[in-house]
């Protein structure tokens, strides 16, 4: 199947695709995520945060683009009508995302890198034989790099990590830099050039903090192509799941698990892991 600007986030094209974020969901629980694909089972959790950098990336892709996003989710940015305000009015972390778009707008070195390149392209390729899609917030080719905005609560924010215990920055906790990796060697697939990854990262916190990230270090390269081996490592079972030859791992810890767990039998006090 074409991707296109319309069918890249849909279910069918998913089926095809690997994309970073299905293949961190799959990370995250394999059941989870397979019930999600299926559309046998959605989260319930407030869709507020992903807006808001929905939000803030389209003011930024075009004028079009913002007004069209506005347009098609009103309700869910505008507060309930009263007598005496009729249409409602925006939505307190909306207007914190307006606050996040005029810091951007007014540092000089955000427009300078971000503002020239082409928004939204999608790029394919294949990763060890199989199909991956990605969509780059701002590519520009002649000068060699990519873009990518992020929207976080904190930039300066530790989050712990269970498996080397101890607190890390959310690059390395959203897995940032793997995303960066697949892109990387996506545009490199489409275009038949090796791109430099840059991150603009702006925070929710009033007033907005916000930071500029390469991927210039001398270990950078190193770590890129680990991320791509654990890609090629743990893809396979993925699309084993994703077509019923494998059974789904249970993470048990998630709102999915939490609410389609049955119990079976006794775990002594001891052994409750955390």
């Amino acid at each position: 199947m074409k991707l296109t600007a319309n069918n890249y986030y849909s279910h069918e094209t998913d089926w095809q695709y690997m994309s970073v974020s299905l293949f961190k969901d799959f990370e995250k629980c394999e059941a989870r995520a397979l019930a999600k694909l299926k559309e046998d089972w959605q989260p319930v959790s407030s869709p507020v945060p992903l807006l808001v950098g929905n939000y803030v990336h389209s003011y930024f892709e075009s004028a079009k683009s913002h007004q069209d996003f506005i347009e098609a989710n009103k309700k869910e940015l505008m507060t309930r009508p009263t007598k005496t305000n009729p249409n409602g009015h925006l939505r307190a972390e909306f207007k914190g995302a307006n606050s996040m778009i005029q810091t951007l707008q007014a540092d000089d070195m955000f427009n300078y890198f971000y503002a020239p390149g082409d928004k939204e392209v999608i790029v394919t390729g294949e990763i060890d034989g199989y199909l991956w899609k990605g969509k780059i917030d701002s590519l520009v080719l002649d000068k060699g790099y990519f873009c990518d905005l992020k929207t976080v609560d904190d930039i300066h924010k530790g989050h712990w990590n269970t498996y080397e215990h101890r607190y890390v920055p959310f690059i390395q906790d959203r897995e940032y830099d793997l995303q960066m990796a697949v892109y990387r060697e996506l545009i490199k697939q489409t275009f038949g050039k090796k791109c430099q990854p840059l991150i603009f990262a702006i925070s929710k916190q009033t007033p907005p903090d916000k930071m500029a990230i390469d991927f210039n270090g001398v270990d950078d390269d190193y770590q890129m192509q680990a991320d791509l081996d654990k890609v090629k490592e743990l893809q396979p079972h993925f699309w084993k799941v994703m077509t019923g030859e494998e059974e789904p791992v249970h993470c048990g810890k998630c709102d999915y698990c939490r609410e389609t767990k049955m119990l079976s039998g006794f775990i002594h006090a001891s052994e409750i892991e955390v």
